[in-house]
Parts: structure tokens; sequence; C-alpha cells
């Protein structure tokens, strides 16, 4: 599977200057940005030139965590606490369609939808595809995301530019919010492969604030200076370390020790200038990376932490979210550059197989969209997400692409499909294992 196209790319890079992990500064010394909007918005339309003598070079990486897994069916090593890979060939398994858990069993079957103007959130039922309420939360609620062990949807309501930052809990049983509870900037929200702390990503702050997964009471912090817009993450098949994407001035990638809770480097990508999504494949030897500025795919080895390969998908890549049967990778392509686009955008869903790496379909947003954020129903046949722009959610058929709009309120953003299968949540809005 990716192992075959693994070694064709990197024979392919042997043949081509190697990125690495290549220079790359922080602060004020990279692009010139504006902001637009709320904190953690920025522009990164404005070019500029930089003179060399003004490049800090990256904290460079020590060796690879773990070896390349030379036999992809052997048992996999994860750090202690975190729940067992199932299958060494799909670590996925455990998400496939039937397999839902009884933590999560109880749940009301809803869409979650958090509309980041209007600080609010739609549920949507996906049997009648009606609007069945709405509440209020925090300021710019931007991802609703599981907790760990099932119970709770959180609500990442990231602030103003003067502060305000909280998480909203949701009980799925009732479909109710609780308290705001106040947390600096939570623009997302992902939890430890062992359940021992969410990890809060204050993009503004260029820093991950790890907490306790209930109380939300700081454990520690990690910052990264050199990752401007710490956006999207996702985690090594063994849960050693995690790879979160920079979207903002020129873009990137920093990778994180989970063990030692340390930055331990940084990957400028060669073409990009905006990583959005990030997710690994099944086989976990290779991560996925959406860039809206590059309209496609990038490939990353994580465990040497290169670049691999690049796959077009489409104009404005963000959104990535695999099938049930982990054979294919859903890609939303949001139809514009901009943090601020049109409606009715040239939008569109592209489908890779991830057995070959190649877009097998693509299907266009009937009457043009901006397809955002989302995920998969648990059975499988429907994918869902945001309408950044438009003010609405697509309910897409996985079987023939077939779209329905459903109106939500202003802006909506990181939308969550809940009950989700899976044992455990990374985060994010179903990150499931």
């Amino acid at each position: 599977m990716h192992q075959k196209v693994g070694r064709v790319l990197r024979i392919a890079l042997c043949l081509t200057p190697v990125l690495g992990l290549c220079g790359w500064a922080g602060g004020s010394a990279l692009w010139p940005f504006s902001r637009v909007g709320d904190r953690g918005e920025e522009s990164a339309n404005r070019l500029c030139t930089i003179a060399a003598g003004e490049l800090r070079p990256a904290q460079a990486a020590p060796a690879p965590i773990i070896k390349a897994r030379t036999n992809p069916t052997a048992a996999v090593e994860t750090i202690p606490g975190m729940p067992p890979v199932l299958d060494p060939t799909n670590l996925y398994s455990a998400t496939a369609a039937g397999r839902l858990s009884l933590a999560a069993a109880g749940a009301l079957p809803r869409i979650y939808v958090p509309n980041r103007r209007s600080n609010d959130v739609t549920a949507i039922d996906p049997a009648t595809l009606q609007v069945v309420d709405r509440f209020k939360v925090g300021v710019y609620p931007q991802h609703i995301v599981p907790s760990w062990d099932l119970k709770t949807l959180w609500v990442a309501n990231n602030g103003s530019r003067r502060g305000g930052g909280s998480l909203t809990p949701i009980d799925p049983a009732t479909g109710k919010a609780g308290s705001n509870i106040p947390v600096d900037d939570p623009y997302n929200l992902y939890f430890t492969p062992d359940g021992r702390s969410a990890i809060v990503v204050a993009e503004s702050r260029k820093r991950l604030d790890f907490r306790d997964p209930a109380t939300m009471a700081l454990q520690q912090s990690i910052p990264a200076p050199s990752c401007s817009g710490i956006n999207h993450a996702d985690f090594s098949i063994d849960g050693r370390y995690a790879i979160f994407t920079c979207e903002f001035r020129g873009g990137g990638l920093v990778k994180i020790d989970l063990i030692n809770h340390r930055v331990l480097g940084y990957l400028r990508l060669s073409k990009g200038g905006m990583p959005q999504d990030i997710r690994i494949a099944p086989d976990g030897g290779l991560f996925y990376v959406a860039d809206m500025h590059a309209d496609g795919v990038f490939l990353v080895d994580g465990d040497t932490f290169s670049e691999v390969g690049f796959i077009p998908t489409g104009i404005g890549t963000h959104g990535l979210y695999p099938s049930r049967d982990a054979t294919k990778l859903y890609v939303a392509n949001r139809g514009s550059h901009s943090v601020r686009g049109r409606p009715h955008g040239p939008g569109s869903i592209a489908v890779i197989d991830f057995a070959t790496g190649k877009v097998e379909k693509t299907w266009p947003i009937p009457g043009g969209g901006s397809p955002d954020m989302g995920n998969v129903t648990a059975d499988g046949k429907q994918l869902w997400l945001s309408g950044r722009f438009d003010n609405v959610v697509y309910a897409i058929d996985t079987a023939t692409g077939a779209t329905r709009n459903i109106p939500v309120d202003q802006e909506p953003h990181g939308l969550t499909v809940w009950p989700q299968p899976g044992r455990y949540s990374l985060g994010h809005t179903g990150n499931m294992r």
C-alpha cells in the first residue's frame, strides 16, 4: 500500500534537492501579514522580499523517535496508557461502521455546527436534515470536539482580540450545553493518546497548553515560536509524537514530542503557504497535509519529518476525512485561497484512494460553495461539511456525491458529527481511533 508509494517517492527525492528541516524564521522575521477579523486569522496574501541575513535557522530535530516500521504487520509498541493498535495495517479499524462504543451509544444523533460570527451552535438531525436546536456559546466558536472518553463535546471559543476565550461543554445524551469554562485562546482542541491531557491549541499565542481533560486546569505549556497560526494536528501510530500545521506567514509544520513535551523541529513545505488539516494514513506510514494555497495534499514522512510527495486536489484544499472502511480520503476544497472567500465559490470534494495515492473522483458543490470542516456519519453514508462562506452545511452522499444544503447561522466552521465509531477521541472534529 503506502510502503510502495513511499519507496517510489523516496527514490525520486534522491534525484532532487531534499527539503528536510529547512531554515524557518519566526516572529517578525518572516512575511508581513495583516490580521482580518478576530485574533488567529491572518491574511497571507501580501508578499515581500526577505533578506538572507534575516532568516533564523530552524531548531534541528534529533534522531527520529522511532525507526521506520520494516514490518507493517508487526504489533505496534504504543506509549504507556494508550490503547493498543488493534490492526497495525489500519489504525482506523476501530472506527468502521458498526463499531460504536458503549460510551457514545446513548448519544443523540446530531450534527453540531459552531457558527463563528453569530456565537452560537446549530444542532441538526441527520435523519431528517432539519435544524432541531440553536443555543448560544462563547465568543467566536471555531470547532466542536469529542472528548477522549467520548462523554463530552467541547465547543472551542477562541475569543476576540480582547480575550474572552472559553470552552463550552455539551452533554451528547441531551444535546444541552453547560457553562463556559474560561480558557486562553482555544482555537482548537486535541487529547493526548493516553487520555491524560487535553491540548488546547492557542493559535495566536503560538503555544500548546496541556490541560486536565475534565476540569481544563493548566498542566503545562509548550511554546512553538516559529509556528505562526498553529492549527490542526494528527498523531503517530504509536502516540510518541504529533505534527501540527502552521497556517500563516508562509506555512509549515511543527513536530511535538509527546513523551518529553518539547518541540522536535519545524518543516517548511516546498510549494505551500497555508497548511490546514492533517491526517495520518491508515498504515501509519505517511501524513497527508492539506494546503489551501498549494491546492492539494502534501505527503510527509512523520518519522524522518520530510516531504515525500504532493497530490493536487482542488482550489483551497482544507479538510481531510477518512472513509469508514479506511480506503478513501475525502478532501474538502474550500474554493478560495483567502480567509475571507466569497459565497458560491468553486468548492469541491476530492476522493483520494489510499492504496494508489490518486484522486479517483471529484464532486463539485452544485451552484458553488465553500466546504470546510466536518466528518462522516457513523454508517459512512454521508459526509457532512460546513459551508464556511455560504451560511449552510452540506450533507453529501458518499456513494454518489449528491449534496443537500441546510441553512445555519453566520460562518459555520468546525462541525462535528456525533456519535462516531471508535474507542477514544484524539480531538478536533472527530479524530477517532
